[in-house]
């Protein structure tokens, strides 16, 4: 009697990796939502509605209560940036990306004068509209 040898299989046994995937997307689900990143300012109190959802990220631009300015996408987000540096990053970012939207974290104790300078330079830098952020009473 004659033995038969076994062919090789070629296939690769998938089911592991669909494991492995469906892991990470559950990790990716649960830490997406606390992504979002800026610089701790006490943001003043307004009875204003929340911003309907927006597809792209936005872009953030925090000044403290010492005028310092900081931007939540950049290299070290908790280093303050000079206006120069802010408008060149910003300016960069909506010409490769013009929809994105621009939300100013303004602490409460910062004059109404610095706010209107910074979103004076976010226009000047390329931006349609600036929204200002508020804490909810």
């Amino acid at each position: 009697m004659a033995r038969k040898k076994r062919k090789s299989m070629a296939e690769i046994n998938v089911v592991p990796y669909i494991d492995v995937m469906l892991v990470l997307l559950i990790i990716f689900m649960v830490t997406a939502p606390m992504l979002t990143q800026g610089v701790k300012v006490n943001l003043p109190d307004a009875p204003a509605e929340p911003i309907g959802k927006v597809d792209d990220e936005p872009l953030i631009v925090s000044i403290k209560a010492d005028g310092s300015y900081y931007l939540n996408i950049s290299k070290n987000a908790k280093d303050a940036i000079s206006v120069d540096e802010l408008t060149d990053r910003v300016s960069k970012i909506l010409r490769a990306k013009p929809a994105t939207p621009i939300l100013v974290w303004g602490d409460a104790q910062v004059p109404y004068g610095q706010v209107v300078e910074l979103m004076t330079v976010l226009q000047g830098a390329g931006a349609p509209s600036v929204g200002l952020v508020t804490e909810e009473k």
